[in-house]
């Protein structure tokens, strides 16, 4: 038998659409579901139906949550704005509890070769909040990849005339990394970003 049956089929089709699920676990998942119970199932299909009809960008930085504000734009620094590319940057930044100031995601960052333009991403709403919270310094948490830092350079070109100040996260060497296996752009920007000790 090459398919399965045509609701089988149709739940493996359906989870093979997730990022990172292949076919295989999308088999997995779907005799999961089989297997489980009505109530069981119910649930699960409740639970996302009502994340998916209760969650939606802050209003202020653009993260997800549940309410009008995010809990981090309620109590963060408002004058500190560390800028992401996705709201799951936020969450990975937040396990850092030195950080006590605010977010403003981008949803996406400048690919020109894919068509997404300044006008495609949060750029505006940055350049807004950055009068209205009289925001002093903008910290670019984007990726270092070649998008990461056009996009980071771009938004910094835009804030230097307004008379904020524009860090970038520092890069480099991984704590526990052996300095052999690293490799030369790593390094090199390790060096680059070296600092007093």
């Amino acid at each position: 038998m090459k398919n399965f049956i045509l609701p089988i089929e149709k739940l493996v089709a359906s989870f093979s659409k997730l990022p990172g699920v292949g076919r295989k676990t999308a088999v997995r998942y779907a005799y999961y579901i089989i297997n489980s119970s009505n109530a069981d199932v119910r649930a699960f299909a409740e639970t996302m139906v009502n994340a998916k009809e209760t969650v939606h960008y802050c209003s202020v930085c653009g993260n997800f949550t549940d309410r009008e504000i995010c809990e981090v734009c309620t109590r963060g620094d408002r004058g500190l704005v560390c800028v992401v590319a996705e709201p799951k940057d936020v969450l990975a930044l937040e396990r850092v509890s030195d950080y006590n100031g605010t977010y403003h995601v981008l949803h996406g960052l400048l690919n020109p070769l894919e068509g997404i333009t300044p006008n495609d991403i949060h750029i505006k709403e940055l350049l807004d909040r950055v009068g209205k919270d009289h925001v002093r310094e903008v910290i670019m948490a984007t990726s270092p990849t070649v998008e990461g830092e056009a996009t980071a350079i771009y938004i910094s070109n835009l804030l230097h005339p307004l008379g904020v100040k524009v860090t970038r996260l520092a890069q480099g060497v991984s704590l526990g990394t052996d300095i052999e296996y690293v490799d030369e752009v790593t390094l090199s920007r390790a060096l680059e970003d070296r600092r007093e000790i």
